[in-house]
This record gives structure tokens, C-alpha cells and sequence, in this order.
């Protein structure tokens, strides 16, 4: 079952726009690694995915933070926090 708020257009919008380049970007790794390319090089650009992926995290995280918490918050759902403390939480 769906819970809290849509995200917003600007964010939607954002975050498919950079999965979109980090979808490109893998394609990418994958024939570097076919074309047998310097290690190093390949490493450059596994990190350069990590990166855009934590950036969509962000932006995600950001909107939630904004949108549904505060949302939930409102509505009195206690829950809302846990699932954060839970999603960063340490196994």
C-alpha cells in the first residue's frame, strides 16, 4: 500500500533525467570491461556511477524529507521516523 505524499515534478523529473545518464553510464562500463580496458580506468568510472547513485539518493531522501515526513508528521504516523533510523541503520 502507497503511503504519504507524491513526489514533486521538479524531483521526479530530476531523478529520472539522472538515472537515465547512470542507465547510459553502466552500458558504458559494460563494453569498457568487453574492450578489456585498464583497470583503473574502468574503476574511474564505477565511481563516477556511485556518485551519480548517491546524488539520486540525495535528491530522493531530500523530497521525502520534505514531502512525506512532514506529511506523516502531521497525520500523527510515529512510524514515518523509524523507517528512516531503519533505512540508514546499521545491519
Amino acid at each position: 500500500m502507497w503511503k504519504g505524499t507524491p513526489m514533486d515534478d521538479s524531483t521526479r523529473s530530476d531523478v529520472l533525467k539522472r538515472l537515465a545518464y547512470i542507465e547510459g553510464h553502466l552500458i558504458g562500463v559494460r563494453k569498457m570491461i568487453e574492450q578489456d580496458t585498464y583497470c583503473v580506468d574502468v574503476l574511474k568510472q564505477t565511481y563516477a556511477v556511485r556518485r551519480a547513485i548517491e546524488k539520486v539518493e540525495s535528491k530522493m531522501l531530500s523530497g521525502h524529507v520534505h514531502g512525506c515526513v512532514v506529511h506523516g508528521i502531521e497525520e500523527g504516523d510515529s512510524g514515518i521516523l523509524d523507517e528512516l533510523v531503519e533505512l540508514y541503520d546499521e545491519p
